[in-house]
């Protein structure tokens, strides 16, 4: 049966039940609905309404669901929620909704059957049918196996077989031979990539054998509970070790639904480095998005922008998505799975391009979406261990859903192949709290002293075939197909099998550790099945519960032996006609090259994704007084003691490689390490290994083959030159789009280039943010040793040219002797800034760094630039940097170049008083206003915004955002010292864990889907607390009653996803679960304690009216008024206030992360009733981010104990945590932060 629930914003809410329930029931689902209406005696319901399609059970119903479970309300089914239009004309995404014609009791219903098992008896035909891209190599090689087995293959046998054999999976083109103009070449691709790493193993510890590599790391501190089967406190012990690299490509999800394919896309690349060895930490994220021209428009939605460049291919019939929707549907995907499973994007980038010449048609039609990251593991976990027969292969995730079915097959070819039905079918559902949950155990795991997992692997494409099958491939294996989760129950044996459900890990246990990891997973709760075991015999089988197996093969036969792939190719010349350009139109070409997604602000995409969570972001993208994305090195710490962490950063230069596949190749390198050479990395460039990713138009034409192998080629040999590995990457090498009109679109051929390495001390990264002081000087350094050359440009992209003269690097030695020159100068403290050039060249770069101050400006001078043509000095985008020293180390660091044989030209000066960017050339002169072009740099990042960003809060941020710089005013007595407040951050070193009556104890309370606990923990602890690990299930089986704890913070993050409001769910599990109520009870009746709320917390409280319980109008948190996430780095200010947390903060104006959807305080009384803690220091968006009334950022009981407040301090307790902090302030310990959980241990202590 169906209920149906109207809500207050006019939706309805779908609930299917089981069985009958009672009004009781009936009004706790009225509550969870935001006070909904029952419509009590309404069957059917009349009008049109857009909601899911009925048979993609959505992950908000699987949310939704479990939050009635949490609640102990028994027999509902499913909850979807169904939005009312005017007319079946309306809106909506066909590829995840569908229009009702009248909402009644079939809205679930799906007559489907499950498929029975098949014998395929005519292979080329189901070949053809299931889209699995077979080649007649491999048709031939399943014939063998027929006759060897003596009987025909089942659907699922081909389908697996299909998958797992993939050229998605099983990089076959890498792998094979290359046949060039007659010539059969000496190495594959996969051996020119792999011998990076044995003439420069480095530090790799794991390379090419797992889903991630691995390089030695340091010695670093791990904070964890001491034992995560229960409530306990937390510890902390040093432990060695490693860091991990990935990256990963999801094109074709992408390109067909945008926002699950991106979020899934970066769901898989994180549960990449979940499995790595047995078990790692995931910590940081990347992206990169590249598409066809947005063809984007005015204010008025129907002007097209001046930017004549987009013409210059006529608009296709788009097969799924517009590239605009691409972008922002794509980039919102990533940003909500890193933002709700706790992952940082702390760097990325962003390409469109098109291109015709020569009769040819290149663009990104078919797009790149790239998800990366760096982690961190201990070195006893790098590698998997070896199987036993008897291992228990353990499932821990989501359920099975007809989701994702043959992505690997259909993302091998070129995308429009295939029907519609069969590519849609392709695409997964993400669910980001389910793998949050999923890693909570993983996690947990791994830090136990003793590790029991054997093996581990993420389910990806093929699903539980592809995972499972690696996990046993050593001895065999058996699969239990009734212990498998199954959430749709007409799913076939086929579609059970290699169902591509996401969010999913399989674990190889040894059976005595089973009991321990079930009440791990059974407190995380996290889903965990054991559904089979290590056989031993070589061979691998699903059973049904009938005993008939509908795959049954050996582990061989599986794998295959299929012939080797063979590509042959001509080498094709191709020629692009050089740029021409005029001197006296600098000013309108910079307006141009401006305004190109390449090189334009990327503010669009940093405001709505999480870049503080964690709180070991030490660098991303925002930088300066205006907080403007500049930063092209990501950096995160590797523990909050130390300093030691790891950096990132990216590369990639495909219109240069379609000029020459070579100089892409060796540009793209150059970038990432230009890019990354702001961090001291510990052992400079040694520290260093890159991921290479691959998209390119294989078989699309003559010579696109030859191409891909000279651009591998002169990656290896460059690679090999500078003494950098490459010991991971990813291929994608099906880059074309088929148009029903029989029209072929091919991407550029394209390599992304990822590096990462160890940093030594992360507060010594330097910042692209140009110091206003005129006692300084800017040098450029040219890496290249090249000619300045304009071909491949975002120039001659802008005037729709690509050009035949490209640069590259020349000599690699001196490549590698510059940017070793520059790790020196950082250690040595010389440079104040730093940049390098790249997109829109070396003008790009200096106005760059004056964008993010409110004043100053730069005088230039390029008369010892050599050459003697202005547009390519000023253009050209030759590998190099531009350093600012201060005048008292010039003699220094000229000494020290010259020494070195390193080539700088002295270019300028800042001009404080001035905020104009002057550029000399001999006789050649020309000034820009620096405001005036930042406001067209930032235009395309506002047209973009516009598209996500509700209420007209584009326009207000493009209005304000440089009207509102962070401003710094701290208390007089401050002095950034621990000494200062008596802390000792390494007490564990000498004194054991103090945790009797006497000592101030406080606990973090979290739920499913909690992501910033741990900078939390570590925040008390620093303070002097002893930290108690407190999740939720705790406190419902009654495990944990916070008897013994004084103090309370619940944490920030997205419990049940947000689904049916911020922190609704969390509230309904302390309010509906009798021993829990009853331990937040006794703990606020006490007149002992303290709570704090942070972000998701902060909400909890409101909701549960632990602040204002007096007042008779209830306060409320709301959806932040743009309707997005909004993360930013912005100021606060303390008033006066009686906060035991903040009163001595009072007059304080500080820096805070905010990372939140609904943040927007409703305050219905008078300002005055309320006791305000903090309030945003500026009343117009985006300085107040959601647009809370009076500015409030957080609130306080009468009594000054218990506080909510959505921003996060414990995010900013040190400068190196901070986005802007005062430069004179440098060598702060802490930040005045600190404070407030001082002051909170030591009213506890004397309430003790």
């Amino acid at each position: 049966m169906i209920l149906f629930f109207r809500t207050q914003s006019k939706s309805v809410i779908a609930t299917e039940v089981n069985h009958a329930l009672s009004d009781a029931e009936i009004n706790e689902l009225c509550w969870l609905y935001g006070d909904a209406t029952y419509l009590q005696n309404e069957q059917t319901l009349q009008g049109y309404y857009v909601g899911p399609r009925r048979e993609m059970i959505t992950p908000w119903s699987t949310n939704a669901v479990e939050i009635t479970q949490n609640m102990s309300l028994d027999g509902i089914l499913r909850i979807e929620e169904y939005f009312p239009v005017s007319s079946k004309e309306a809106d909506y995404d066909p590829m995840l909704q569908r229009m009702y014609d009248g909402l009644d009791q079939t809205i679930f219903t799906v007559n489907h059957e499950p498929e029975p098992i098949k014998r395929v008896e005519v292979l080329e035909k189901f070949n053809e049918e299931e889209g699995l891209a077979l080649s007649p190599e491999e048709m031939e090689y399943l014939h063998k196996i027929e006759k060897q087995n003596g009987r025909p293959l089942t659907d699922s046998e081909i389908f697996g077989f299909a998958q797992i054999n993939s050229e998605h999976c099983r990089h076959k083109i890498f792998g094979g031979e290359f046949v060039i103009d007659g010539k059969v070449m000496e190495s594959s691709l996969f051996s020119l990539i792999k011998k990076t790493t044995k003439e420069n193993p480095g530090k790799i510890l794991s390379a090419y054998k797992d889903n991630v590599a691995f390089a030695q790391g340091p010695e670093v501190e791990q904070f964890a509970p001491a034992n995560q089967s229960t409530s306990d406190f937390f510890r902390v012990k040093p432990i060695e070790s490693v860091i991990s690299l990935k990256a990963e490509t999801h094109n074709f999800p992408t390109t067909v639904e945008p926002f699950n394919g991106a979020a899934t896309g970066t769901g898989g690349e994180i549960r990449d480095r979940m499995g790595g060895g047995v078990g790692s930490w995931p910590i940081a994220g990347t992206a990169v998005y590249m598409t066809a021209y947005p063809r984007l428009t005015e204010d008025d939605g129907t002007t097209p922008a001046l930017r004549d460049w987009e013409d210059i291919l006529p608009v296709r019939q788009w097969l799924y998505q517009t590239p605009e929707q691409i972008l922002i549907k794509a980039s919102n995907g990533a940003s909500d799975f890193g933002n709700k499973f706790g992952q940082p994007l702390i760097t990325g980038s962003l390409l469109t391009f098109e291109h015709q010449e020569n009769g040819e048609k290149y663009a990104y039609d078919k797009v790149i979406m790239l998800a990366g990251g760096v982690g961190y593991g201990t070195k006893r976990d790098c590698l998997k261990g070896e199987p036993q027969a008897g291992n228990k292969v353990v499932v821990v995730g989501g359920d099975n859903y007809r989701i994702g079915l043959g992505g690997g097959s259909v993302s091998s070819v070129d995308t429009g192949r295939y029907s519609n039905g069969i590519e849609l079918n392709a695409i997964q559902r993400a669910n980001p709290e389910m793998q949050k949950r999923a890693y909570n155990l993983v996690r947990a795991l791994v830090e136990e002293d003793n590790n029991p997992v054997v093996s581990i692997h993420d389910h990806g494409s093929a699903g539980h075939l592809n995972c499972l099958s690696e996990l046993v491939e050593e001895c065999g294996g058996k699969i239990d197909m009734t212990q498998l989760p199954i959430g749709d129950k007409t799913l076939s044996a086929k579609e059970i099998i290699a169902n591509e459900s996401q969010e999913r890990m399989g674990l190889l246990i040894d059976e005595k550790h089973l009991d321990h990891v079930k009440k791990i997973a059974e407190r995380e709760r996290a889903p965990m099945y054991v559904v089979g075991e290590t056989t031993g015999d070589a061979h691998f089988a699903f059973v049904q519960g009938d005993g008939v197996k509908p795959f049954d093969l050996d582990v061989a036969q599986m794998f295959g032996h299929s012939p080797k792939t063979i590509m042959k190719d001509e080498t094709v010349e191709r020629k692009y006609e050089n740029v021409s350009y005029s001197i006296n139109k600098v000013e309108e070409y910079l307006q141009r090259v401006l305004q190109l997604e390449a090189v334009a602000c990327k503010d669009w995409l940093t405001n709505k994704v999480d870049r503080s969570v964690t709180g070991k972001v030490a660098r991303q993208q925002c930088q300066g007084e205006i907080q403007l994305p500049l930063s092209d090195c990501g950096v995160v710490a590797l523990d909050y003691r130390g300093h030691k962490g790891i950096a990132t950063a990216l590369g990639h230069a495909p219109q240069a490689g379609l000029a020459s596949p070579e100089a892409g190749s060796v540009l793209s390198v150059a970038e990432s390490l230009t890019n990354i050479v702001w961090a001291p990395l510990a052992d400079g460039m040694d520290s260093l290994s890159l991921s290479a990713n691959w998209m390119w138009p294989c078989r699309s034409q003559k010579g696109e083959d030859a191409r891909l192998y000279s651009a591998v080629k002169a990656l290896s040999d460059f690679c090999c030159a500078i003494g950098v590995n490459v010991p991971t990457g990813k291929d994608s090498l099906s880059l074309t789009q088929q148009y029903p009109n029989g029209d072929k679109i091919i991407s550029t051929g394209t390599v992304i280039v990822t590096s990462g390495g160890e940093v030594s001390d992360v507060r010594q990264v330097v910042s692209p943010v140009l110091v206003n002081d005129k006692n300084t000087r800017l040098y450029h350094i040219d890496f290249s040793f090249d000619e300045q050359r304009l071909g491949g440009s975002a120039f001659a992209q802008s005037l729709g040219k690509i050009g035949s003269d490209v640069p590259t690097v020349k000599e690699p030695q001196y490549f590698c002797d510059c940017f070793d020159a520059v790790q020196e100068m950082i250690r040595r403290g010389w440079i104040l800034a730093g940049h390098d050039i790249s997109a829109g060249g070396l003008i790009t770069t200096l106005l760059e760094m004056t964008f993010a101050n409110a004043e100053g400006g730069l005088h230039i001078n390029l008369h010892d630039i050599k050459g003697d043509d202005v547009i390519k000095k000023l253009f050209a985008e030759n590998p190099g940097v531009v350093i600012q020293v201060a005048d008292e180390h010039k003699e220094e660091v000229k000494e020290f170049l010259t020494e070195n044989c390193i080539g700088f030209a002295r270019i300028g000066t800042p001009s404080p008083d001035k905020r104009t960017l002057s550029i000399a050339d001999g006789d050649w002169k020309v000034a820009f206003d620096i405001d005036a072009m930042r406001e067209t740099w930032y235009k395309t990042s506002y047209l973009l915004d516009r598209k996500q960003s509700m209420n007209g809060m584009a326009k207000k941020r493009a209005q304000n955002y440089k009207k509102q710089p962070i401003e710094m005013k701290f208390n007089a007595d401050f002095t950034g010292t621990l000494q200062q407040y008596g802390l000792d951050a390494d007490r564990w070193k000498t004194s054991t864990p103090n945790t009797h009556h006497q000592t101030p104890k406080a606990a973090i309370i979290r739920e499913k889907g909690t992501n910033g606990e741990r900078e939390m923990a570590y925040a008390l602890y620093l303070a002097g607390f002893e930290v108690k690990d407190v999740m939720m299930t705790d406190l419902i089986t009654g495990r944990e009653t916070l008897e013994e704890v004084n103090m309370i913070v619940f944490c920030g993050g997205f419990s049940n996803s947000d689904v049916l409001g911020s922190a609704k769910g969390w509230a309904g599990a302390f309010l509906y679960n009798p021993k829990a109520k009853q331990a937040l009870d006794r703990f606020y009746a006490r007149e002992d304690t303290l709570s704090l709320g942070i972000c998701n917390g902060c909400q909890l409280m409101v909701e549960l009216n632990l602040i204002n319980p007096e007042h008779k109008h209830r306060a409320h948190l709301c959806h932040n008024t743009s309707k997005k996430f909004e993360s930013s780095f912005l100021n606060l200010t303390i008033p006066q206030n009686n906060s035991v947390m903040f009163s001595s903060l009072s007059g304080n104006k500080l820096g805070i992360w905010v990372a939140h959807g609904e943040g927007r305080f409703y305050l219905p009384e008078a300002e005055d009733k309320y006791n305000v803690i903090a309030k945003y220091n500026y009343a117009e968006y985006p300085g107040n981010p959601n647009g809370s009334d009076y500015n409030v950022a957080g609130i306080c009981s009468a009594d000054g104990r218990h506080l909510a407040m959505m921003p996060h301090l414990e995010r900013a307790i040190f400068p190196w945590q901070q986005a802007y902090y005062p430069r004179e302030r440098s060598q702060d310990e802490v930040t005045p932060w600190i404070e407030a959980f001082v002051n909170a241990r030591k009213w506890v202590e004397s309430k003790l």
